[in-house]
């Protein structure tokens, strides 16, 4: 999920440090992990390994996790963890001299621009496979038909609702963008407003939208059209009425967190990473649907987050034979298990889902939510983040100086 540093990712909620099991059998290219190549790998000691996991408790499972495959297949990890804002710098230097990590992981919006600078390995090249994962995630992590990572657990919105706040109105869960308009407006009462969501002008407003957008059957590939302008009428007229604040052009995913666990919104458009800190709360109680459609029997389309486990082009065949099981293991049944339920994310194999939500049934909103979602990188590969920032200009100008959506897609189309 997105943070205002205009790249989707986790804000990580320090919840206490949650050992997540390892299964040890599963990391060495087992019957539940795709099977990666050996030649060579016997003579590697150690593999360094470079993710933006820094804060807890994300830290903390991640490394116990790679520790274990690590283990698994007989070397010694060397793991950095750096800011999420600092990674992609990080690589592109690295890349340029020529001392890339064995393993890397990256933002999966990430994957396809440095995959095209030449600095991943193609998987297939190790045997690895994403037979049964989820479309959208096999999508982001491929570049010119080649696969260049394995997504374990992935994350998408949905909207979380005060059941409580509801029940008392008499309101109905919204499915459709009328009833969602109705209901927000029904809700509103005093300081609290109905419903809340964050427009702000970074990648992380733009991720909010496009389940709205996509839905409607929007495309990135030209935001200059009814569909989006639609789209974007909801969100205006929203605010209009007074059913979601004026400071949605503001708020980050975080702010809107604050102001649901407050009271003060009935519902918000959010994700599960959120889970730690609303459960702290004593008495919320809430719950998860994907976010409504424009009508009855349209389906849900939300954008897929998550990040993947690459195999750097380093030069040594022997050392990228090792990372590879490393990536294998990461993937395995029993940690993408493990990994969803210590990080409040979703498996990307589908076969596993049934499996989690009968262990997470808190989680089945959003894991119902993933599996009609879509990869932003989908349709445009690396050129995505020009129409991120296309469509939260356009956000912006309709939100805050009244340009009309269709003319304000318009202009940022052209731009």
């Amino acid at each position: 999920m997105p943070t205002p540093r205009k790249r989707v990712r986790v804000r990580q909620v320090l919840a206490g440090a949650c050992a997540v099991p390892l299964v040890l059998s599963a990391c060495g290219g087992g019957s539940d992990a795709p099977s990666g190549g050996s030649s060579g790998a016997a003579a590697v000691t150690s593999l360094r390994v470079l993710d933006y996991y820094a804060n807890e408790p994300d830290n903390t499972v991640v490394q116990q996790t790679v520790e274990a495959c690590g283990t698994q297949i007989g070397v010694k990890i060397e793991r950095e963890a750096v800011p999420g804002d600092k990674l992609i710098a990080k690589v592109l230097q690295q890349s340029s001299s020529k001392t890339l990590p064995d393993v890397l992981m990256l933002d999966n919006p990430d994957l396809q621009q440095i995959a095209a600078s030449g600095a991943l390995a193609p998987l297939d090249d190790f045997g690895l496979k994403a037979d049964g994962y989820q479309q959208g995630v096999v999508d982001a992590s491929t570049y010119e038909g080649k696969l260049y990572g394995l997504q374990p657990v992935t994350n998408t919105i949905a909207l979380i609702y005060n059941k409580d706040i509801l029940a008392e109105a008499g309101v109905s869960v919204p499915t459709t963008w009328d009833e969602l308009e109705a209901a927000s407006k029904k809700l509103t009462k005093g300081d609290r407003y109905g419903v809340a969501f964050s427009a702000i002008n970074t990648f992380e407003g733009t991720w909010q939208f496009l389940p709205f957008m996509w839905s409607n059957g929007g495309e990135e590939k030209d935001i200059a059209t009814q569909q989006t302008a639609d789209a974007l009428q909801l969100w205006v007229d929203l605010v209009k009425d007074g059913s979601a604040s004026k400071s949605v052009v503001t708020w980050s995913q975080a702010d809107v967190n604050d102001q649901f666990k407050a009271g003060k919104a009935a519902m918000m458009v959010n994700g599960p990473w959120q889970f730690p800190v609303l459960d702290s709360v004593a008495g919320l109680n809430y719950d998860v649907v994907p976010v409504p459609v424009p009508k009855a029997g349209m389906t849900s389309v939300a954008p897929l987050g998550g990040e993947t486990w690459t195999v750097p082009q380093t030069g040594d065949k022997a050392r990228q034979a090792a990372a590879a099981k490393v990536v294998a293991c990461l993937n395995s049944d029993a940690n993408q298990l493990a990994l969803a339920k210590a990080r409040q994310t979703v498996p990307t194999r589908t076969s596993l889902l049934g499996e989690f939500v009968a262990q997470n049934p808190k989680m089945k909103g959003f894991t119902d939510a993933v599996q009609t979602a879509r990869s932003r990188t989908g349709q445009l590969g690396p050129d995505w983040p020009k129409a991120a920032t296309k469509i939260y200009t356009a956000m912006q100008s309709a939100m805050t100086s009244g340009e009309a959506p269709l003319s304000a897609l318009q202009q940022a189309q052209a731009g």
